[in-house]
């Protein structure tokens, strides 16, 4: 409020002031006209009296009769246009400096004013550019940062970023503190499931030892089933909470996608499924082997369930200055489109979905190469068949 008034006062006083150099201006030029006008016709009447001497009074009566007249009368009178005289043949010798003193006073209003404008605008650029860097102070995560508190034009808008950028650390500090508690509530229930999974696959080699028959094997797939949720869980609470340990060393594609082909060697020989890797030379990333081939699989094992009997599934990388660039794609039916928003999704099962996934592969995929600052997408072939992108940025 103070700053506004500050504002306001200013802007009157300046106003105050060229109307009073307006003002200076015209008394000076009414003046200097009146001065120059007194003299001109008194050197006509000097001249006028001194040639003919005994004119003198009726030279003064003219004078009193032509003070008399009036501004109407004296208005429009070019009596001596016909002997040939001019506008611009009289009131010669007017005084120079009045056009020099006009044009300083002028110059001075002007300057007055440009250094006015000048100043508020340096201050207000100089607001906009601390709330500026406040703001990017705040988006590098610098909490203690503190906004200086001024009152002026900028108030309010400085008082509505205080207040959204306090409301938007509290969100932060909400959402973080309710994602490390989702994190430690997953990471209970994965570890309880342990316990009577493995007491579970105990009892169930007991009773294929003693008690042989068809039932133990579809209960051991279940509990096979159980134990891949209860792993999933566990490593997503490790990522939820940050905890989740990752080396960042170079890490070759080739090798990688040739490492997680290997793990599903087996289901890739009975779904009768091949898999086309081609060495396009010495690609890296910095990231972790381990668990690239972990997200990988995923990828792989996803384009295996939506394949045919002896389709393939193909895959290429390249590299650019900005990232590297993994393709794995089918050539089964594709994605349903309803689905694609969803894939990545926790325990998201689409139309399509094929096998006994629980919905955790993609989203674990996802996870772990945003976890190595990467990105994937999934879309659908214009041939047909699905595609995963994957993408690695350099730090």
């Amino acid at each position: 409020m103070n700053g506004r008034r500050k504002k306001k006062a200013m802007l009157l006083l300046s106003v105050f002031f060229i109307f009073l150099c307006v003002v200076s201006i015209s008394a000076f030029w009414l003046h200097s006209y009146q001065q120059a006008t007194f003299q001109h016709i008194s050197t006509f009447c000097e001249i006028l009296v001194k040639a003919h001497p005994e004119t003198e009074q009726q030279v003064l009566s003219a004078l009193k009769e032509y003070n008399t007249l009036t501004e109407q009368q004296i208005s429009g009178n070019y009596f001596l246009a016909q002997y040939g005289y001019r506008v611009n043949e009289f009131c010669k010798g007017l005084p120079i400096n009045i056009f020099f003193l006009s044009s300083v006073l002028f110059l001075v209003i002007a300057c007055v004013f440009f250094i006015s404008t000048r100043s508020a605008d340096k201050r207000n650029r100089k607001r906009i550019t601390e709330l500026t860097d406040y703001l990017e102070q705040v988006n590098l995560g610098a909490g203690g940062t503190i906004i200086r508190m001024q009152e002026d034009d900028f108030s309010h808008l400085q008082d509505e970023i205080y207040k959204t950028v306090t409301t938007l650390y509290q969100t932060k500090e909400t959402a973080i503190t309710a994602r490390k508690r989702f994190a430690e509530n997953l990471e209970n229930i994965a570890h309880q499931l342990k316990t009577p999974i493995t007491a579970a696959f105990l009892s169930l080699q007991l009773m294929k030892k003693t008690a042989p028959n068809d039932y133990g094997n579809q209960i051991e797939k279940q509990l096979e089933r159980l134990n891949r949720l209860e792993e999933s869980l566990l490593t997503l609470s490790k990522i939820d909470a940050g905890t989740l340990p990752l080396n960042h060393t170079r890490v070759d594609i080739y090798t990688a996608l040739n490492l997680a082909t290997e793990n599903l060697d087996d289901l890739l020989r009975k779904e009768e499924v091949s898999v086309e890797i081609p060495d396009n030379g010495c690609i890296e990333f910095f990231g972790d082997m381990e668990w690239t081939m972990e997200a990988l699989i995923n990828l792989l094992k996803n384009c295996m369930e939506h394949s045919k009997p002896g389709g393939m599934i193909h895959c290429d990388y390249t590299e650019n200055p900005l990232y590297v660039e993994i393709l794995i794609w089918d050539e089964g039916k594709g994605f349903d489109p309803e689905d694609i928003p969803h894939l990545f999704e926790r325990f998201y099962r689409g139309r399509r979905a094929a096998g006994n996934g629980i919905g955790i592969g993609l989203a674990l995929a996802k996870s772990i190469f945003e976890l190595q600052n990467g990105t994937i997408t999934a879309r659908n072939l214009q041939g047909g068949g699905a595609c995963f992108e994957i993408r690695v940025y350099s730090h």
